[in-house]
């Protein structure tokens, strides 16, 4: 794969997955914080008390992250927390499908979107994938880029 290539694959990656991020991150909080709560207790992993704050920062760290990847600053930090997250994402939705809980809205998309887990799993794989063309690929047409040939020109 020639460098051009890669450069509009890693580029794609980010405003896809950025844009993912933003609008998942944007449902979540033009919504009341206890509807995506309930969708984090339902998953059985977190104490109560814990399952709200979750869902008062969450959307925020995406809405964040979308805009950093988008913009390619912190481009492989970003990448990186994205594909972390996504991986966390996953394992919450692998382990509601194995101990077949019943989750009715797996809170991705806020609480009004209501694929199976299983689709949401496959979703999620796929978004990690392109966290990692992003990471790998992702920086030269970036504000990163920008900044350090900037710094080199000083």
């Amino acid at each position: 794969m020639n460098e051009k290539t890669k450069d509009m694959l890693g580029l794609a990656a980010r405003l896809i997955l950025g844009g993912v991020f933003i609008y998942a991150g944007f449902l979540k909080t033009v919504a009341p914080a206890e509807e995506f709560a309930y969708a984090i207790e339902a998953y059985r992993v977190v104490p109560q008390g814990f399952a709200l704050l979750s869902a008062l920062t969450v959307p925020w760290l995406e809405i964040y992250l979308g805009v950093f990847l988008i913009a390619g600053l912190f481009g492989r930090l970003s990448a990186g927390l994205a594909g972390a997250l996504l991986a966390g994402f996953a394992g919450l939705l692998l382990q509601a499908l194995l101990r077949h809980l019943p989750i009715t809205s797996c809170g991705c998309f806020g609480a009004s979107k209501g694929n199976s887990p299983g689709y949401e799993l496959f979703q999620n794989l796929l978004l990690l994938g392109l966290a990692a063309l992003a990471f790998k690929y992702g920086k030269r047409i970036s504000l990163d880029a920008l900044l350090e040939s900037h710094e080199k020109h000083e």
